[in-house]
């Protein structure tokens, strides 16, 4: 018998129109879904602009204002908002106790790539700019917002940007070209993602660009060195498994530290459900928090403190024969 929350989920999501549709269609699920949670108590939540873009800034009660993490949301680059995140970036800063700014960048097919990208990477120099300090700032997201997150980075990079001191990819979209084996392997056993959806917001998204472009698909990114500390949660019935585990393979081979944590039996982004029907969500919030934490000064923990490959708290083991 499968996980029993997934399955209520499942039944959930085929009902809710966030999966299929048109992207109209799926916008309008997606917010109507997520309307209705309101953010967790001790969190302040102020509407600001960054980087030319609205943006919520989320503060937990009692936090420390002088580290921040940038969140980029997911919805395959054209559905999501800072609506329907909210309460999935909110819990990661009280996770963190640390200040999240929830980007809402701009969405294809409206406008297409490179926008999402130049948005993140603008927002990330204003944060800068306004007297962040790199060495106690993250950038972070889900899906296409954990490719999104690894995008910045490079053209960050590229730019001659001080980098940010951590990193957090939930589920990351990383190969836009759907060509991978667990797109195959796991077709059946993913409720939420599936390879025509993503081929068609990859279309929205990419326009005329190669599906290849590194800003695009950082998996084919010439060069995956040089970039801080990543942590990548996944679940282990999804079929973008092995552009987490193929994303972290790159890392590592390039002499990079990065902590990849498989969840069986778990699927896309499970995160965003509450504890009381996927228990490993407060799980890994509470890992990813831990891991911010440590890399951002934050509480108890200290920047550097986690060593290279150490893993982190609540992590589970990564599963043999998924990818």
């Amino acid at each position: 018998m499968g996980h029993p929350g997934v399955e209520t989920i499942s039944a959930f999501l085929a009902e809710s129109g966030v999966t299929t549709g048109s992207v109209a269609e799926r916008r309008t699920a997606m917010e109507r879904m997520s309307g209705s949670a309101p953010p967790p108590d001790g969190v302040r939540i102020e509407a600001v602009t960054l980087g030319g873009c609205r943006a919520e800034r989320i503060t937990p009660d009692g936090a420390a204002t002088d580290s921040m993490v940038l969140y980029l949301h997911g919805g395959g680059y054209c559905t999501g908002s800072p609506g329907s995140h909210r309460q999935l970036a909110s819990r990661i800063a009280l996770a963190a106790a640390s200040p999240v700014t929830l980007l809402d960048y701009r969405l294809a097919p409206e406008h297409p790539f490179p926008a999402a990208v130049t948005d993140a990477t603008e927002a990330y120099r204003e944060l800068l700019a306004l007297g962040a300090d790199p060495r106690r700032t993250a950038v972070a997201g889900d899906s296409a917002g954990g490719g999104l997150t690894v995008a910045t980075l490079l053209a960050l990079r590229s730019g001659g940007d001080p980098l940010p001191a951590a990193a957090v990819c939930l589920s990351p979209w990383v190969d836009l070209t759907q060509s991978a084996g667990s797109y195959d392997a796991l077709a059946d056993r993913d409720p939420m993602v599936t390879r025509a959806g993503l081929d068609e917001m990859a279309r929205c998204y990419l326009g005329p660009a190669d599906p290849h472009t590194e800003l695009a698909s950082p998996l084919f990114a010439a060069d995956l060195g040089g970039l801080p500390p990543v942590l990548i949660e996944v679940g282990g019935r999804e079929v973008l498994l092995d552009d987490a585990s193929g994303l972290a393979d790159r890392i590592r081979a390039a002499g990079g530290d990065v902590t990849l944590t498989v969840w069986p039996e778990l699927i896309h982004v499970f995160q965003v459900f509450p504890g009381s029907v996927i228990p490993e969500a407060d799980d890994s919030i509470a890992a990813i928090g831990s891991f911010l934490a440590g890399l951002l000064g934050v509480g108890a923990g200290s920047p550097g403190g986690r060593p290279p490959g150490e893993g982190v708290r609540g992590a589970a083991p990564r599963p043999s024969g998924e990818d």
